[in-house]
C-alpha cells in the first residue's frame, strides 16, 4: 500500500541528506510518495457482490461496537448552521458550549449572587455552569410556550446593533403576538404610555405585554423596572457580573456573545411559535365543539317541533 500523499517533504528531506549518487533512487521515492491509490472500479457482478458484502460487514461491526462508544450521532451532534434564520428548537449542552455561553467576565467582577451559577475560574475568567443554564432555559421556553398559547403578547428586547436582527426574527415567528425593541428603550414607554401614545390608542389597544424577553438586561434596567411596576414577568440572559435577581426568570449565560443570543433567542421564539400553533388548534377545537353543540340543539328543536305536529 502506498504512503499518504501528504508526506512528500519527508522523502525529499531524506534524499537531501544522502550522496548525489543516489539521486535517481531518491527521485523514485518522491514519485512513490506522491502517488495516490485509486479505488478499484466495480466492473463485474462479482465485484459488486463483494462490495455489498464488505459494506454489510462494516455496518454490522459498527452496530456491534457502537454500544461501547459515544452516543453522539449525526442527528444529536452539534452542527454549525444559520442560527438566526434556522435556529434549533431544543438546546443542548454541546450547543451552548459551542456557542460560547459558558464564558463569563473576569472573576474579579463576578456578582456575589451569581456564585451558585459559576462552575469555577480559568485564567482569571469565570466559567458559567451550563448544567444550570440548560434547565433554566427549558423552563423559560415552557413559560414562553404557555404565554403564547394563552394569547399573550411577548416583546423581545435587544438594544445592541448585533441583537437587532435577532429580536426582529424572533418576533416575526410569533406573528401578531410578537413585538421587538431593537433600538434604545425610551423611558416611560409603559409607565407613561398615555402621554407617549395618546388616550385613544391606550384605551383601544393592548399596550402592556404579557412577557418580556431581554437579551442584554444590564443595558435595559429601565425597561426591567417598568415591567416590574406593571407586573410583567421578565426573562433575561444573566452574565457573571449581573445580579440574577434583576429579572424574574434568569438564564445564566454569556450576554456579550452574538451566537449565544441567537441560540437562546431562537429556542425561546420557536417555543412561542409552538404556543401560537397550539392556540390555533385550541380555537379550531373550540369551534368544532360549538358547531357540534349548535347542530345538536338544532336537531333537538326540529325533533320537538315534529313531535308537536304529530
Amino acid at each position: 500500500m502506498s504512503q499518504p500523499a501528504i508526506r512528500p517533504w519527508l522523502a525529499a528531506a531524506r534524499c537531501s541528506s544522502k550522496p548525489a549518487s543516489k539521486s535517481v533512487s531518491c527521485s523514485r521515492i518522491i514519485i512513490r510518495h506522491q502517488s495516490t491509490e485509486q479505488p478499484k472500479r466495480l466492473e463485474t457482478l462479482q465485484d459488486w457482490q463483494a462490495f455489498k458484502e464488505k459494506r454489510a460487514e462494516d455496518s454490522s461491526l459498527l452496530k456491534f461496537f457502537e454500544q461501547y462508544g459515544s452516543t453522539t450521532n449525526s442527528q444529536t451532534a452539534f452542527k454549525l448552521r444559520d442560527a438566526l434564520r434556522q435556529p434549533q428548537p431544543n438546546a443542548t449542552i454541546s450547543a451552548l458550549l459551542a456557542s460560547g455561553a459558558h464564558f463569563g467576565h473576569a472573576s474579579t467582577r463576578m456578582n456575589p449572587n451569581f456564585v451558585p451559577y459559576a462552575y469555577g475560574t480559568r485564567a482569571g475568567i469565570t466559567i458559567i455552569d451550563l448544567d444550570h443554564t440548560l434547565p433554566m432555559l427549558r423552563r423559560a421556553a415552557n413559560l414562553v410556550r404557555s404565554v403564547a398559547r394563552a394569547g399573550g403578547i411577548i416583546v423581545f428586547i435587544g438594544t445592541r446593533p448585533d441583537l437587532r436582527p435577532i429580536v426582529q426574527k424572533a418576533s416575526e415567528r410569533l406573528e401578531k403576538q410578537g413585538f421587538f425593541v431593537g433600538d434604545r428603550w425610551l423611558p416611560g414607554t409603559l409607565s407613561n404610555r398615555r402621554q407617549f401614545f395618546g388616550e385613544d390608542v391606550v384605551d383601544k389597544q393592548r399596550m402592556i405585554p404579557d412577557l418580556a424577553i431581554i437579551l442584554n438586561p444590564l443595558q435595559n434596567v429601565i425597561a426591567i423596572n417598568e415591567c416590574a411596576a406593571e407586573h410583567v414577568p421578565t426573562i433575561g440572559i444573566i452574565d457573571s457580573n449581573v445580579d440574577p435577581r434583576l429579572v424574574m426568570y434568569p438564564i445564566p449565560a454569556n450576554d456579550e456573545n452574538t451566537r449565544t443570543a441567537e441560540l437562546i433567542g431562537g429556542v425561546l421564539s420557536i417555543a412561542g411559535r409552538e404556543g401560537v400553533a397550539l392556540r390555533q388548534q385550541d380555537q379550531l377545537e373550540e369551534l368544532r365543539k360549538n358547531d357540534k353543540k349548535s347542530r345538536q340543539r338544532t336537531n333537538h328543536h326540529i325533533s320537538n317541533a315534529q313531535d308537536d305536529d304529530n
